[in-house]
């Protein structure tokens, strides 16, 4: 038998309940080419404006510290005539433009940058998996707030660090288990589920925290983890960044290497032929939306370890961060497409935005406007992807 999209059954079902699915040969090698080549330019593209980014922001710091200290030296040089001092000479805007020392473009910007976008980075693995299999999890903001305020509930109340941070992680695993039970068993769309979970979620974190933030004893979580200069120097960067550079690699392995990973990209790309062809599309989603929790999970923790509290009010938006993160790496919020590599460097696009915007001295209301402006051009990217992909 042969599905729609291309898809062959062979034999009647395992052990696991799935029955054997062999793609048609043709349509796979097609198919996985245009996919592939498709990624290998979002990829290339999410890079260069990364790229860009940086560049920008490195030169509009550079011209802006030039004019401050400008601006600065002539009123210092009135001063001093209206005090009848000896007068200092002004140098030219384009020399002191020239001599301003860039922080900018250095290593502990760099790494201040990367321990920042350590949880939403985290978060964005979770969340990759869940677009290519055409979902979307609102709830990831509320839930990382949730684990956080949880780790801390936990060591105030004397536990030690590391099983504080184990109930963290297996908390945001239930409330993504209890996103997929709605899903699959109640057939609640995942943007309506989600959402519900949202404000599930948040209120839990407040009124464990007592509508306040809990103040605990963080140990090495806040002292090791998240540190601009590790320890030993030869690690480079923080142990929270190695942490997520280890949880990409394995999930970058189980979306190339494993039969969930094809499940999840044939689930996403179509699933009804999926479910024609043989998969259980409903215990796949069980599995990956509790396998996104767990990830999302760490990022609460990861976010109590650069806090040091447990604050509920925390991660506001920090969905739409995760998500713009993962459609500007190359993922479709229509599903079957997404890149491990692709979530990380949108994952440092949205954290170099927030610090650039910070170096240069943008206000707070604007950053917003900013930061919304990208998640809109983002999806509206994906659109003109999607369309040229289906005329191409």
């Amino acid at each position: 038998m042969r599905s729609e999209k291309g898809f062959k059954v062979q034999g009647s079902a395992g052990a696991t309940g799935v029955s054997s699915v062999t793609p048609a040969p043709a349509l796979l090698t097609v198919g996985d080419r245009a996919r592939k080549l498709r990624q290998l330019f979002n990829t290339l593209g999410s890079l260069a404006a990364l790229l860009l980014i940086i560049i920008g922001f490195a030169v509009a710091i550079q011209i802006k510290g030039g004019l401050d200290q400008h601006r600065y030296a002539v009123e210092r040089a009135q001063r001093q005539q209206s005090l009848g001092l000896p007068v200092t000479p002004v140098p030219s805007k384009w020399e002191l433009i020239r001599d301003y020392e860039n922080r900018f473009l250095s290593v502990n910007t760099f790494r201040s940058t990367a321990n920042q976008m350590v949880s939403v980075g985290i978060a964005a693995m979770g969340m990759t998996l869940i677009i290519i299999s055409g979902g979307i999890d609102l709830s990831v903001g509320s839930v990382m707030a949730l684990t956080s305020v949880c780790v801390a509930f936990c060591l105030r109340a004397g536990w030690s660090p590391l099983p504080a941070a184990l109930a963290g992680i297996l908390l945001g695993g239930l409330c993504s288990l209890a996103n997929a039970l709605m899903i699959t068993r109640l057939k609640v769309v995942p943007f309506i589920a989600t959402l519900g979970m949202w404000g599930i979620a948040r209120g839990l974190a407040k009124g464990l925290a007592g509508e306040q933030k809990i103040d605990a004893p963080a140990g090495w979580l806040g002292t090791s983890v998240l540190v601009r200069e590790p320890e030993p120097a030869w690690l480079l960067v923080s142990p929270g960044v190695w942490t997520l550079i280890v949880l990409a690699l394995a999930v970058w392995i189980l979306l190339r290497y494993t039969s969930l990973g094809r499940h999840i990209f044939a689930i996403g790309s179509n699933e009804t032929a999926s479910r024609l062809s043989g998969l259980s599309v409903e215990r796949i989603k069980l599995l990956l939306y509790t396998l996104a929790g767990l990830t999302t999970g760490l990022a609460g923790v990861m976010q109590f370890a650069r806090l040091t509290v447990g604050d509920p009010t925390t991660a506001m938006g920090a969905e739409l961060d995760v998500i713009a993160a993962v459609v500007i790496g190359g993922a479709s919020l229509s599903g079957g497409e997404g890149s491990v590599f692709g979530s990380l460097v949108g994952a440092l696009i949205m954290a170099f935005l927030r610090v650039g915007c910070d170096h240069v001295g943008v206000p707070s209301w604007v950053q917003e406007i900013v930061i919304g402006s990208v998640i809109v051009l983002a999806v509206a990217l994906d659109y003109f992807r999607r369309r040229s992909a289906a005329h191409g």
